[in-house]
């Protein structure tokens, strides 16, 4: 600022009158003499903050730089005039003082302030400089949050306590309700559990855990930092839990059952525990409660319970590859079980899990190898599982009781989004279950396959072709979706695969309804058009539609093209017997198709339709996308498929519930200590009108009326149904239903050992001392018995009327193929020759192998053989469900649960 818009300095004595009387003293047109000249009071404070500073009398003045500096010499030039101004006692004296009339009003008198605690923002700093804290700020802060943090843990450390075994793994039972509300079992959360001294605890034991879960055990303090700081963090975020990683920070984990929230604040509980259990218990203790307190699989607490569950034998016979195995079910058992899971996780099957567990046992043992725990010639001992028995040992879950407790375990945990149940809270226990399953069906089902089996079936007579016979079976009510009955196999502690769940067996000529279903509810193709307008224009079928009838019948495309596979090979449709019907023009209607079980009426429609909308509506109908063969293939009409036979019972009550259709389940609902956490609510939806779904039950009942079906038949009441067997006669399948009730019955021959990873099915060819095994054989008369005991004492309804539906297709002769940009350029074969000629292919025998395309493949081109009721599909196959996916084959609600997923 320059000197002349300087504001003149003011006088510092005798207030404004005296500033006024100084400024009229001036010489007009004069600087005013330097203070010091005038012997005046104000002289003492010193020169002015905004003036010119004097050399003395006379002496020359010097210009300030700016505001800035003119502060910092005020702020000098005060602490001067205290020193200089004080009088006795430390009080400022003289006329210009404090209490004086001279006292000015200026900057340069403003007092120090107070000194604070906290230099914040520091003062005597300016700019960015008053907001750097100063070293001694940052050190305080931080020795003063060290200090909080270590009081905080000495508190938490002296209040946490070491954990008492006794205490450990104090679970309650499930308790399990039929549908009338009378108890069924107890079982689920029950503990097994007896302890062993750290002395009777095999070597190898305590040594296949260390090398495999804590190297560092028997030298560290019973923490790992990592560890710790990454489950916390991962929680803090929001991640996946994560367990404590030392044996210590497990057994301590083991030991606080009775608060298992995946929460911060337990977390360092836990941890704390850990670290007062690493300073004061020992080393062989903390290993003896881990063992005794750790839960491995098949409701067995500790190392003596565990060697009884899985081997039968005390704890301290374990060799070291019982030792090692044993180690892996630490893991999980859900995933290591040999025995499987799937009513868990549909991911845990016996082979999966017996893979997981061998490869797991063999890591262990190379460990201990390792680690100098074991010599490699001993660990060369053990390179398979060992035996290992079967897991259902509790008698009460004998019978058919261990399949149910299982499908409504299954159906709480996979559908743990709508019930709120974890596997581990179901473990835990305290639950009252009430399921659907009706005790009078049950049993009525149990018997009547029991009393066909003992009655036909005779392992001792006909080893060859009676062994490894299985039956399966489940009952649903159409109107709700409610699982009444299944049958799982002989006894759930002999044979614990439930075979109303996914066994692989598929379903043939049952299959057929839901292409019927599709060519009323979508309509045939327009074969004029182009395939994308084709999709639009269609025509919706009549059951009195024309289709041909004839064996070893040339399949065409919906527009009259031969279907061929990549290699250019015909598919010609076989008949039931290699018969055709109603020669000699070979027309026949669906009505009577479905009746006699034709295969080539029935795969000419399904192209019409296209296998898109067959494969469409067998999903609206209930059956899950995951057990449905490839639709690129005419044989998908006819039953390529493996669905469960829950997932089959729910879709056919699809079409007795007129169209509208509801996802099988297994509980009603859940209660607790605290009254109801579950129930389910029903949520039908409308998969075919009334029109398409009572017209498809019109049809069904021809069949049991009058077609391959008519073993079923119950004086009185009106049933539908449909025969299915397959090719290779490898399994056979009745499906009925009444308005009351939906029962699918499954009849194969499959060793499903779970130690043979060669899982085949096997022919029924002179099982039971038939010629062939057919649906309308053992399965239909199963299905007899069972409903007319099941149906005792209920009231008789009928089916609706069916109202008149779609046009009357006349499918033969096929029109002449349209030219069309997606034509093949090779020309269409000639026709097909009649059944005397012997110059179509033969039908492959079984001992042929298929590449995925050849004529003889399942799904490939060529002949498709047939079976006695016409439900010829190819050879069923065992499908591996060992990916971790959700569950897509199983019934969608107990069993291999998940919801839609399965």
């Amino acid at each position: 600022m320059s000197e002349h818009r300087r504001k003149p300095p003011q006088p510092q004595g005798g207030g404004r009158a005296a500033a006024r009387r100084g400024q009229s003293g001036s010489s007009s047109g004069r600087r005013a003499a330097p203070r010091g000249a005038t012997e005046s009071p104000a002289d003492s404070y010193g020169p002015s903050s905004y003036g010119s500073r004097s050399g003395g009398q006379g002496g020359e003045e010097r210009s300030y730089g700016g505001r800035a500096e003119a502060r910092r010499a005020a702020q000098r030039g005060s602490r001067r005039r205290g020193a200089d101004n004080a009088g006795p006692g430390g009080q400022r004296g003289g006329p210009g003082g404090p209490t004086g009339p001279g006292r000015g009003r200026g900057r340069a008198s403003t007092a120090p302030g107070r000194k604070r605690l906290i230099d914040y923002p520091r003062a005597g700093k300016y700019g960015w400089r008053r907001w750097v804290p100063s070293w001694k700020l940052v050190s305080g802060l931080f020795i003063g949050f060290v200090g909080s943090l270590v009081a905080v843990a000495g508190i938490a450390y002296s209040m946490v306590s070491v954990p008492n075994e006794a205490a450990v793994a104090k679970a309650q039972n499930n308790v399990f309700y039929w549908s009338d509300g009378s108890v069924m079992v107890a079982t689920g959360g029950e503990i097994n559990r007896q302890n062993m001294s750290y002395a009777s605890i095999p070597k190898e034991m305590r040594y296949a855990v260390i090398s495999q879960e804590n190297k560092t055990f028997e030298t560290d303090s019973g923490i790992d930092p990592n560890g710790i700081a990454r489950a916390l963090l991962n929680m803090a975020r929001g991640g996946q839990t994560q367990g404590g990683s030392t044996i210590t920070q497990q057994y301590v984990k083991n030991a606080m059952l009775n608060d298992q929230a995946q929460t911060l604040s337990r977390k360092f509980k836990e941890i704390f525990v850990a670290i007062k259990v690493g300073a004061k218990v020992p080393k062989q203790k903390i290993m003896e409660g881990y063992l005794n307190t750790t839960y491995f699989g098949r409701g067995a607490y500790g190392l003596q319970a565990a060697s009884r569950a899985y081997f039968n034998k005390d704890g301290t016979e374990l060799n070291p590859g019982e030792c090692a195995f044993l180690a892996a079910m630490v893991k999980g058992a859900t995933y290591y079980d040999p025995a499987g899971a799937t009513s868990l996780d549909p991911s845990a099957t016996p082979e999966a899990n017996s893979r997981r567990a061998l490869a797991q046992m063999q890591d262990t043992l190379d460990k201990m190898v390792k680690y100098g725990h074991l010599s490699p010639a001993e660990r060369a001992k053990y390179t398979t599982l060992p035996k290992i028995q079967n897991p259902r040992s509790n008698g009460q879950l004998g019978g058919q009781i261990g399949y149910l407790v299982d499908l409504a375990k299954s159906y709480l945990v996979n559908n743990s989004d709508k019930t709120g149940i974890t596997a581990d809270k179901l473990q835990q226990g305290g639950y009252r279950i009430y399921t659907t399953f009706d005790k009078k069906k049950v049993k009525a089902l149990e018997d009547a396959v029991t009393n066909v089996q003992k009655a036909n079936i005779k392992p001792k007579l006909r080893p060859k072709t009676d062994t490894h016979v299985q039956f399966g079976g489940a009952s649903v009510d159409p109107s709700s979706g409610a699982i009444k009955a299944i049958y799982g196999g002989e006894d759930a502690t002999k044979h614990f695969t439930d075979n109303a769940d996914a066994t692989g067996a598929q379903v043939g000529s049952t299959f057929k309804p839901f292409v019927l279903a599709a060519a009323m509810k979508w309509g045939v193709r327009n074969p004029n058009l182009g395939p994308e307008q084709a999709q639009d224009e269609r025509t919706q079928v009549s059951p009195k539609s024309l289709y041909s009838g004839k064996n070893k019948l040339k399949i065409k495309e919906y527009n009259g093209r031969v279907w061929t596979d990549k290699d250019g090979k015909e598919w010609l449709q076989t008949n039931d017997g290699n018969e055709s019907v109603n020669p000699p023009s070979y027309k026949i209607d669906l009505r009577e198709a479905m009746q006699l079980s034709v295969n080539s009426a029935y795969v000419q429609l399904g192209m019409d339709v296209g296998l898109d909308k067959v494969e469409q509506t067998a999903l609206d109908a209930g059956l899950l996308k995951g057990s449905l063969a490839s639709a690129n293939y005419p044989s998908f009409s006819i039953g390529t498929s493996d669905p469960s036979a829950i997932r089959m019972a729910g879709a056919y009550a699809t079409f007795a519930a007129s169209g509208q259709q509801n996802d099988p389940y297994s509980v009603e609902k859940v209660e607790n200590k605290d009254g109801q956490v579950f129930k389910h609510e029903a949520a039908p939806k409308e998969a075919f009108t009334p029109l398409v779904a009572d017209n498809v039950t019109d049809v069904l009942k021809s069949v049991v009326d009058k077609g391959t079906g008519t073993n079923a038949q119950l004086p009185g009441r009106e049933v539908a149904g449909k025969t299915g067997t397959t090719d290779g006669n490898k399994s056979a399948w009745f499906v009925g239903y009444t308005p009351q009730l939906s029962t699918s019955i499954t009849m194969f021959r499959l060793d499903d050992n779970a130690n043979n990873k060669a899982r085949t099915f096997l022919e029924m060819y002179g099982t039971g001392g038939q010629e062939k095994i057919h649906g309308a054989s053992f399965p239909a008369e199963i299905w007899h018995d069972y409903m007319a005991e099941a149906l005792k004492g209920q009231p008789v309804k009928d089916f609706p009327p069916p109202q008149p539906i779609g046009t009357v297709i006349n499918a033969e002769p096929s029109p002449t193929p349209s030219p069309s940009a997606t034509q093949s350029p090779s020309p269409s074969p000639s026709p097909s020759p009649s059944p005397s000629q012997s110059s179509v292919t033969p039908s492959p025998s079984p001992s042929q192998s298929c590449n995925g395309w050849g004529w003889n493949c399942d799904n490939g081109g060529g002949t498709n053989t047939g079976g006695t009721d016409g439900g010829t599909t190819p050879t069923p196959t065992v499908t591996d469900t060992t990916g971790t996916g959700g569950n897509t084959r199983g019934n969608g609600n107990g069993g291999f649960l998940g919801g839609q997923g399965g």
